[in-house]
């Protein structure tokens, strides 16, 4: 008997809510249901957690752009979003390398400037007005989150989701992602690590398919990174690599070539389209194994087809015919390009990762940057933390399961951690290698013991009473005894058969919760107090004690602001960006660091004595001479403490600059032991002229250098061709002009 609903005329709305909320219930009572969703809030939680973690600079100073780089990239960014793709891709820069220039669009990655500008866009079509600036502060923070969510496909895509999200939550936080991924840090490197990411998640995704898809995929992110960093020159080496440890360890497949063939294919086209890449994707020495894999693998497989098609007689005189003719071919081809010229080099940086030594031997410009030291153990731990010892069990992990991804990810792992130890930077590139070992390494324990934990089981004696009873209940001693044996068996080979100690596995979750703990604790404080600092402004004292030293942005507003447009400033390359974006003056050298012999030109001029110094800025039009300064302020990443660089780079083009002679008995000092070209060279009076009658601490003499802690040698400096035009309020930039030239009669 059916009975009919009646449904009271305006209550259909609450009907229709109960039933969506019973299938709202019917649906979340599932465990699959629950899975997903507190999945999809945990990475929620972690992206916003990624975002959040870096606005430590924002918040204790104001939305202000980082270092010296992202200057250059924000200033670009202006022309890009101003005036169109056009005029940015034919932008001739008169404002730097005075009097040479530089032109910008087929000398730069545009990835990062694109990037902010495609936001900036996209913001102002929602009608969400925010400035340009802020998009750009902003970039770093936003991609942090998109690189921790690409770790979690990864994770997923190299064993199972719950070590994705592992590496998920590790990659939002790792302090060497942070140190260039900041609010404010605009610099390559805050898009392009999430390219690095997503080319080798997708390359991984493409070997295991063997899609043609899949490969255009990982080619279309090998775009992005080429077009965002440099280290694109990476990607293009380790997979080569991959590809040889594949082959060498048997396991090459026709999936292995369909994936590298279409990457190699479509990646190097539309790298191709990066005008600061063009043909160097095809004739530079360094992507040599990117092509030559490449060919490789298609000999190989001609040689495959011929085998099948000929006979063994036929096919080893093809062989012999074949090898003797490419090497031939492939000797002259290479010897033609190299007399030619068309083969470009080495860079000095790649030769710097192969051979540590190399910089400071032959290119003492690359040796000066700090980020291209070698890394210390105590770097490894500081942006690391713990994942230093969970890496290793990770490698032990991917060594016992290997699969197609996991020994990607073993090489990858290797490389990575080769080229970190060379060079700091690098642990940019080394950070997420450490982050996947890790999450393989503490999602495997952690699974392993909650299993343990959930899954209690039968001691061994009572399994072979019940086994015993069931025998006697069928009633026949053979089969009784069959029983037992077979039960005796399998407790003896089945770990679960165990006895259950939960105190084991329970004290090993409470040493994983403490140690992810203390890592999040570390990563919070090196995050807060080491990587949040903007360059452009300092900070003195902490608590109470606390002063904000704004001089830089008080030196660049008065040169904005005080000297006629189109001056032209010489100061240390470290400075060029900033003055270019901050002042809109002309500069003599800045970042780029594309002239070797200006840069050099300019420390001349520095380690000169003041005529001989006046005579160079006369020759390169130089209107004022900018330095940074410590010894009042105790700022101690201050010119003094980078001279002899500058002695060093300008030595290296001009041989009568000599290092010994800045040296006195091996030591570097400012103080009286200082050595007679020491004390009367531009950079040292221009940085202490008046500091002689100065008392910057209680108890000490006049002319006490705080960075160097003593008094300096030369107290009454005297200017001769320059005069002190502007000394910020601590005294840590100064700025001077050069005189004209004296009217002759």
């Amino acid at each position: 008997m059916s009975v009919a609903k009646t449904v009271v005329p305006g209550h259909e709305q609450y009907v229709s809510h109960a039933s969506l909320f019973e299938t709202a219930k019917r649906y979340l009572m599932k465990p699959k249901s629950q899975e997903l969703l507190i999945r999809s809030t945990t990475l929620i939680l972690i992206y916003l957690l990624a975002f959040c973690i870096r606005l430590f600079s924002v918040l204790r100073y104001e939305s202000v752009i980082h270092e010296f780089d992202p200057y250059f990239n924000y200033r670009s960014t202006i022309k890009l979003v101003q005036e169109g793709i056009y005029e940015f891709w034919n932008w001739f820069d008169a404002e730097s390398w005075h009097p040479l220039g530089r032109v910008v669009g087929g000398t730069v990655y545009p990835g990062l400037m694109f990037t902010a500008g495609l936001l900036y866009k996209i913001s102002s079509f929602l009608t969400a007005w925010i400035k340009l600036r802020d998009i750009c502060v902003f970039t770093a923070p936003f991609f942090a989150g998109n690189t921790a969510m690409i770790a979690y496909l990864f994770g997923k895509e190299l064993k199972d989701r719950e070590t994705g999200l592992v590496a998920a939550a590790l990659m939002a936080i790792v302090p060497g992602y942070i140190s260039r991924s900041v609010a404010g840090s605009f610099d390559n490197e805050a898009v392009a690590i999430f390219a690095l990411l997503a080319t080798f998640y997708l390359w991984v995704r493409a070997v295991q398919r063997g899609t043609v898809a899949a490969a255009v995929l990982a080619a279309l992110a090998y775009l992005y990174m080429a077009a965002s960093w440099g280290a694109y020159v990476f990607i293009s080496n380790l997979i080569p690599l991959y590809v040889i440890v594949m082959f060498v360890s048997g396991r090459y497949s026709r999936r292995l070539y369909l994936a590298y063939t279409t990457f190699w294919v479509v990646g190097s086209l539309l790298a191709m389209q990066v005008r600061f890449i063009g043909f160097n994707h095809v004739l530079s020495t360094e992507l040599l194994s990117f092509n030559g894999v490449f060919v490789g693998l298609q000999v190989w497989e001609l040689l495959v087809f011929l085998r099948a098609k000929l006979g063994a007689r036929q096919f080893g005189q093809l062989v012999y015919a074949a090898a003797l003719g490419a090497g031939g071919v492939g000797a002259v081809g290479l010897a033609g390009l190299l007399l030619s010229g068309k083969l470009n080099p080495w860079t000095g940086r790649f030769w710097t990762l192969l051979d540590p030594t190399y910089a400071k031997k032959f290119i003492p410009i690359v040796a000066s940057v700090s980020e291209h030291q070698p890394t210390t153990w105590a770097s490894y731990i500081f942006d690391l933390h713990g994942m230093v010892f969970a890496a290793p069990a990770g490698l032990y992990f991917c060594f016992k399961r290997r699969t197609e991804g996991s020994i990607f990810l073993l090489t990858f792992a290797l490389t990575a951690i080769y080229f970190s130890g060379i060079m700091v930077r690098l642990m940019l590139v080394a950070a997420p290698a450490f982050v996947l070992l890790s999450a393989i390494s503490l999602s495997s324990i952690m699974q392993s013991a909650t299993r343990e934990l959930r899954n209690p089981v039968t001691p061994p004696a009572a399994s072979s009473a019940s086994a015993a009873a069931a025998g006697a209940k069928e009633g026949s001693d053979a089969k009784k005894r069959g029983a037992a044996k077979r039960s005796g068996s399998s407790s003896a080979s089945d770990p679960s058969a165990l006895p259950h100690q939960p105190l084991p596995n329970a004290l090993l979750l409470v040493l994983v919760a403490l140690g992810l703990v203390s890592y999040t604790s570390h990563c919070n404080w090196v995050t807060s107090e080491a990587y949040s600092s903007p360059s452009i402004v300092l900070i003195s004292g902490w608590g109470p004690h606390r002063h904000v030293l704004d001089d830089f942005r008080e030196a660049y507003y008065w040169l904005r602001h005080n000297t006629p447009p189109g001056s032209r400033v010489m100061s240390w390359w470290d400075y060029g960006y900033q003055i270019t974006a901050m002042a809109n003056r002309t500069v003599i050298v800045d970042n780029n660091t594309w002239n070797n012999t200006h840069i050099a030109t300019v420390g001349r001029a520095m380690a000169s004595n003041e005529s001989e110094a006046y005579r160079i800025m006369r020759q390169l039009d130089v209107d004022y001479a900018l330095v940074i300064f410590g010894g009042m302020s105790g700022y101690s990443s201050d010119d003094i403490n980078k001279f002899l660089w500058m002695v060093r780079i300008g030595g290296g083009v001009f041989p009568q600059v000599k290092e010994a002679d800045y040296l006195s008995n091996g030591d570097y000092t400012v103080g009286a032991s200082g050595t007679p070209t020491m004390l009367n060279s531009l950079m040292y009076k221009l940085s202490y002229y008046d500091f002689g009658n100065i008392m910057t601490e209680h108890g000490k003499g006049t002319g006490y250098d705080r960075v160097r802690g003593y008094e300096i040698g030369n107290k009454d400096v005297k200017l001769d061709h320059l005069y002190e035009c502007f000394t910020s309020e601590h005294w840590i930039v100064r700025i001077y002009k050069v005189k004209d030239l004296e009217n002759r009669a």
